[in-house]
């Protein structure tokens, strides 16, 4: 059984979920707005959040980005957006999954489920010393050099577990899954962008790399330098 909170402002939606997943054995709480989930999510720290991005009084994406700020809570976003763009969105904003409406109760069980067995394994809630990158995944804080970095939270996950896998070879479509959550491909531009942000912030280009190294056609590799 899962603490979970339900953020939907439609109360027809709002109840179903919460009468579905209260029957698959869940104690749900419920918000009808954005700034109301943000507060429960803060003061009564569920173990995930399932979170509509139509809210009316905050979109949804701006609230993950909020609730990111001060909590690693896992959150589901069930929503009507079924673009890739809004999925990529929601994901890098900070979401673990992402439900489309309308859905069943046992696809939104299976998720939550999902989610919660990912937990926190033993490879992303340890500090990954490469070179003078320095990631402690606790406190979430990155330094080169003894020089903090700023991340944000994706930038983070996506340096970690490349720093966290030094000297292998990492796909495309195994940091899509693994960072992003994403089931499927076809979205390799969001880690290309993303890479990019973080050569700047290393100091670095893809021309003239010093941790981040592009293995043509095959994905990428994080090495000290001089390695």
């Amino acid at each position: 059984m899962a603490q979970v909170l339900v953020v939907e402002d439609d109360p027809t939606i709002r109840t179903a979920l919460t009468r579905a997943l209260t029957d698959r054995g869940h104690a749900v709480t419920s918000a009808p707005s954005a700034m109301a989930g943000l507060q429960f999510a803060v003061d009564q720290r569920p173990d995930l959040v399932v979170l509509d991005l139509g809210l009316p009084d905050v979109d949804g994406l701006e609230v993950l980005r909020m609730l990111r700020g001060v909590s690693e809570v896992p959150v589901v976003v069930a929503t009507a957006r079924d673009d890739e763009k809004s999925i990529i969105a929601a994901l890098d904003a900070g979401a673990d999954d992402y439900v489309v409406k309308p859905f069943g109760g046992a696809q939104l069980d299976a998720r939550i489920r999902a989610v919660l067995r990912r937990g926190p394994e033993e490879s992303a809630s340890r500090t990954v010393v490469v070179g003078g990158l320095c990631l402690d995944a606790r406190a979430r804080d990155a330094t080169l050099d003894e020089v903090p970095l700023d991340l944000t939270p994706r930038e983070f996950d996506l340096l970690h577990y490349l720093a966290s896998r030094a000297g292998e070879v990492i796909s495309k479509r195994e940091l899509l899954t693994e960072v992003w959550r994403l089931p499927y491909g076809g979205a390799d531009k969001t880690v290309d962008v993303h890479l990019s942000w973080l050569r700047r912030k290393l100091g670095e280009t893809a021309i003239e790399p010093r941790y981040l190294h592009t293995v043509r056609g095959v994905g990428v590799k994080l090495l000290a330098p001089g390695r």
